[in-house]
């Protein structure tokens, strides 16, 4: 019979396989799309480097997010979701593409760590209403089903903020002029 290390059972437990899969494709076409006008030399290899580093670690990150998602100050594991795992992730990033060889171009770095924030963000928001969680019991294609209001969601939350801070300005205007 076949027994699995306690180290395999807690690094297992951490893998978040539907954020891997999604990541590893979407940054790597992100790359491509920010290399592809530079004519760089070793665009490919930058691409091939990307989805073999994000597919082995986007899991782990996402497991660690979605662990983060559970600790009792909410405010810390949203700073963990938004800017510790992602922070690590980029730097490893950077490192791994140094480490081969297979440099990315200022552009493109900037453009992947840009992508990285924003889709900080959206995970937080999309995990935080129970999507791309793994041992829910919900399918990827569930997850996919539901993406439409997420985004929206997502899309609509900036707009409603600044609405909420003009209204609550203008009210503090009105109050001091009627003083």
């Amino acid at each position: 019979m076949f027994t699995q290390s306690p180290l395999l059972t807690q690094a297992y437990s951490c893998w978040n396989w539907k954020c891997a899969l999604l990541s590893a494709t979407v940054r790597s076409l992100v790359y491509l799309a920010a290399m592809a006008r530079t004519g760089v030399r070793g665009s490919i290899a930058v691409v091939v480097v990307e989805i073999v580093y994000v597919t082995l670690t986007a899991g782990v990150y996402a497991g660690m997010q979605q662990k983060a998602l559970g600790l009792r100050a909410r405010w810390l594991g949203n700073l963990i979701v938004v800017l510790g795992v992602p922070g690590l992730a980029q730097a490893l990033d950077w490192l791994a593409h140094r480490l081969t060889g297979a440099t990315a171009t200022g552009r493109a770095t900037l453009a992947v760590s840009l992508f990285a924030g924003l889709s900080a963000l959206f995970h937080l928001h999309v995990m935080r209403n129970g999507v791309f969680l793994t041992g829910t019991g919900r399918s990827l294609v569930d997850d996919f089903r539901r993406m439409p209001r997420l985004i929206a969601g997502f899309v609509a939350k900036p707009i409603a903020l600044l609405v909420a801070l003009t209204s609550d300005v203008g009210h503090a205007i009105e109050s001091e002029i009627a003083s």
